[in-house]
């Protein structure tokens, strides 16, 4: 083979034909996934639903709804995020383009085009849009609905610890450390005054007393790593259903400091009305059963008397895991006692435990994704209705990977370019045991033969 040598670029060619412009491995899965979506008359739909949000006829051409929402599709099936990187691989990938639908003649669209018009277009559209991804979920009979498993992670927010201030007084953290040393005689305290002081208080970095000017709504939390950070927390309802694929049928993003007792029923409720408008809906009529959000499994962070009770009430069976109390007291408490021990029969059952292994197997795996390898666990968004509208869509991707890896077994454009290389060194190892084999063969029926006939076979080799 030859010594290829790098050419003198020189005057480019003035026209190209499309289809000559070289693809990458990644263009077969785009171009299903548009299929699916076209086939679903996705494109119709968002502009049906963002058409107030534009004007008829004042203002230059802005970023159409249905390559806007492909956009944040992106941000999960290429792990980016943030919106600038989203913006950058548009306009470099020429498969991207394709999928979003940008000619090779059009600019692609710059990161402040796909930030301005996620803030004008409202919320409960994103929800729309989620929402009808869920539909085609279900079209494909993807999604059961009985149980729900509800889990949440905490997302570390755009914003930093060293920026938050006093809610009564306004003063950072800094100045208010300096006033406490002035106030117990230190005229002009120094930093190591400073640390003293402040390693004595409790209570150092609370909710109550302190927030970000930048972002309100972040609150003061300690991570899973053991650091402390203003941060999010993103809630899932996943259907976890013996015909289900794990699916997420909700999204809910509420204040860090609020514990998992606190949001586990607004969760369950917005899975209920999500698999509400999939029953209702013409297209999907009978893909999921009628008592669907039937049961709810949860870890023990979710287990609670008043959580055991809302769970009865809404006419669900819980299988949420119950930590170590010792003894309790019931005295005065009968209608907590009857749901805390039947969520605990129910628990210690053959069904209980094989929910609770499917629990880590969904609910951990739609966190994964979404927040590690989808690259959302720090956010580069702020305010959390802002936050919310992003997610939503994420999730959304998310769940049309479920659909891609059912139609071509691979959920991501990069699991589908490493199919490839996959099957070739499968084939290769393969290969290589057919010959070790065959040359195994070959030596013990050569060992086997009289001697006479084994001079024979070398003379006619």
């Amino acid at each position: 083979m030859a010594m290829g040598k790098r050419k003198d670029s020189g005057q480019s060619v003035l026209f190209v034909a499309a289809t000559g412009v070289q693809r990458s491995p990644a263009h077969p899965f785009y171009e299903k996934l548009n299929e699916v979506l076209a086939a679903n008359s996705f494109d119709a739909f968002v502009e049906e639903r963002c058409a107030r949000f534009y004007h008829d006829s004042l203002g230059r051409p802005s970023l159409a709804p249905g390559a806007y929402f492909r956009c944040l599709f992106l941000g999960y099936f290429e792990g980016m995020d943030s919106e600038r990187g989203i913006a950058w691989r548009l306009a470099d990938s020429l498969s991207v383009r394709r999928f979003v639908g940008i000619a090779l003649d059009e600019i692609a669209p710059d990161h402040s085009t796909i930030s301005r018009t996620r803030r004008k277009i409202d919320h409960e559209t994103h929800q729309e849009v989620f929402t009808f991804v869920l539909k085609i979920v279900a079209a494909h009979g993807l999604i059961d609905g009985q149980t729900v498993g509800v889990d949440s992670t905490t997302l570390e927010a755009n914003a930093a610890m060293k920026s938050i201030i006093r809610k009564d007084t306004k003063e950072t953290y800094e100045q208010f450390l300096t006033r406490l040393a002035k106030e117990s005689g230190i005229e002009t305290p120094t930093r190591d005054d400073l640390a003293k002081i402040d390693k004595k208080r409790k209570n150092k970095a609370s909710n109550d007393d302190w927030m970000n000017p930048h972002d309100p709504d972040a609150k003061i939390t300690k991570m899973k790593d053991g650091t402390t950070h203003l941060a999010h927390k993103a809630e899932h309802a996943v259907d976890m259903g013996e015909n289900g694929c794990g699916a997420v049928l909700a999204v809910n993003l509420t204040p860090a400091d609020q514990g998992d007792t606190q949001t586990l029923v607004q969760t369950i409720e917005q899975a209920s009305e999500n698999l509400q408008e999939v029953a209702d809906d013409p297209r999907t009529q009978g893909t999921i059963p009628e008592n669907f959000a039937a049961e709810v499994v949860g870890d023990k962070g979710y287990h609670s008397n008043q959580t055991m009770e809302d769970i009865k009430e809404m006419g669900a069976r819980s299988y949420v895991s119950e930590p170590g109390r010792g003894q309790r007291d019931w005295e005065e408490k009968s209608e907590a006692q009857a749901a805390v021990y039947a969520n605990r029969r129910r628990t210690k059952g053959e069904r209980g435990k094989r929910l609770m292994r499917r629990r880590g197997e969904f609910l951990e795996r739609s966190l994964a994704h979404l927040y590690e390898t989808g690259g959302m666990r720090r956010l580069h968004l702020r305010g959390r209705e802002n936050i919310h509208k992003r997610l939503l869509i994420h999730a959304g991707g998310f769940n049309l990977s479920l659909i891609m890896r059912q139609l071509i077994g691979k959920g991501t454009p990069r699991g589908l370019q490493g199919l490839c290389s996959y099957l070739f060194s499968t084939f290769s190892a393969l290969l290589a045991v057919c010959r070790l084999c065959a040359r195994h063969v070959a030596k013990t029926l050569k060992c086997s033969m009289p001697r006479e006939l084994r001079y024979s076979a070398y003379v006619a080799s």
